[in-house]
């Protein structure tokens, strides 16, 4: 069973009270509305953009969503293991900078020489690195999450700028040309990349003892603390984790890119988005993997259409923006009218 299905009999549960039918119809429309906004989007795309449907069409979002859903799938262990509330509780501001410094380090090195085994093993360690930067900050320090995140934000986006100069390093290597290739269906590699990851993800997170616990640290911190698990180490191991998606987004940055290019931190909004907007693809209203996976298909069909129909960037960023503001107010809510 999965993580999501144990948490309710676990221990770490509360004693429910009267059901509630405005709550529930509340929660039933925002659970099935989103996969019917989902259905929606797609046929009005469908109807209204060129080839938007086509197989080549749909191999590019999934190729395009590979960066993004790998750093909202970091981000959506922290949420899980901090809690919901993005203030006090689970958030990692840092990811895009993280990518940024990382697909950095990876272009400098093959520029230097190195192999692509070294330049991997590098930009692995260097988002596993800033993970654990944010790890000792939050849960060590004891700085609010999202305080800490943002200062190292600032602080890696800096490295990037000294490292790169401010300037394009293209990188090109067997790999990276391996890993931005399609296959003869003109599927993307990346595409099986972001879905590879998404099922180890969640082998791990929704699968196991770990996950349940991560969910027991961040829904019922008390509890937890009561039944003996190790709170810090938990939600340490958590920053690390999404650290080291950081760094493997940094990868396929390169390899998409064709080399590390400035302005990663115009990813970040797109990356909370997806993680945020993940959780009304769940049962019970709480952040999953596979829910930002179809969180990061949304957003990246999403933007595609708007693209199809020359329609302005500014627009899109409005509609990210709007999407966030309406799916925290409304879990929110819901979870008052549930406590």
């Amino acid at each position: 069973m999965s993580a999501e299905v144990e948490f309710a009999s676990s221990g770490f549960s509360t004693v429910e009270g009267p059901a509630r039918p405005a709550g529930n119809i509340a929660a039933t429309a925002l659970r099935f509305g989103s996969l019917i906004a989902f259905g929606v989007i797609l046929i009005v795309f469908s109807l209204t953009a060129p080839y938007f449907l086509s197989i080549g069409n749909i191999g590019n979002v999934l190729g395009q969503s590979a960066i993004s859903g790998v750093l909202a799938i970091g981000l959506t262990i922290v949420l899980i293991a901090g809690g919901s509330n993005v203030v006090t509780g689970g958030i990692d501001l840092s990811l895009a900078a993280n990518m940024g410094l990382s697909a950095a380090v990876y272009a400098s090195l093959t520029q230097l020489g190195f192999g692509d085994v070294t330049a991997i093993l590098a930009s692995i360690l260097t988002g596993t690195l800033i993970g654990a930067v944010n790890a000792i900050a939050v849960v060590y320090a004891g700085i609010v999450p999202l305080l800490a995140t943002l200062a190292v934000m600032n602080v890696v986006a800096g490295l990037e700028l000294v490292l790169t100069g401010n300037t394009v390093l293209p990188a090109s290597t067997p790999f990276l040309s391996a890993l931005s290739a399609s296959d003869s269906l003109g599927m993307p590699i990346l595409a099986y990349v972001l879905i590879g990851f998404t099922a180890i993800a969640t082998a791990i997170v929704q699968y196991t003892p770990l996950g349940l616990r991560l969910y027991a640290v961040g829904e019922f911190p008390d509890a937890a603390r009561a039944a003996g698990l190790p709170l810090r180490r938990l939600l340490a191991g958590a920053f690390v984790a999404s650290g080291l998606s950081g760094g493997i987004a940094g990868i396929l940055s390169v390899s998409y890119l064709s080399g590390s290019t400035t302005g990663s931190g115009e990813m970040l909004l797109p990356v909370v988005v997806t993680a945020l907007l993940g959780s009304v693809f769940s049962r019970r209203l709480v952040p999953t993997v596979t829910g930002t996976l179809l969180s990061a298909l949304l957003v990246g069909f999403l933007t595609n259409g708007f693209q199809l129909l020359n329609i302005s960037s500014t627009l899109v960023s409005g509609v990210q923006g709007l999407l966030i503001l309406i799916v925290v107010s409304a879990t929110t809510l819901l979870r008052r009218r549930e406590a």
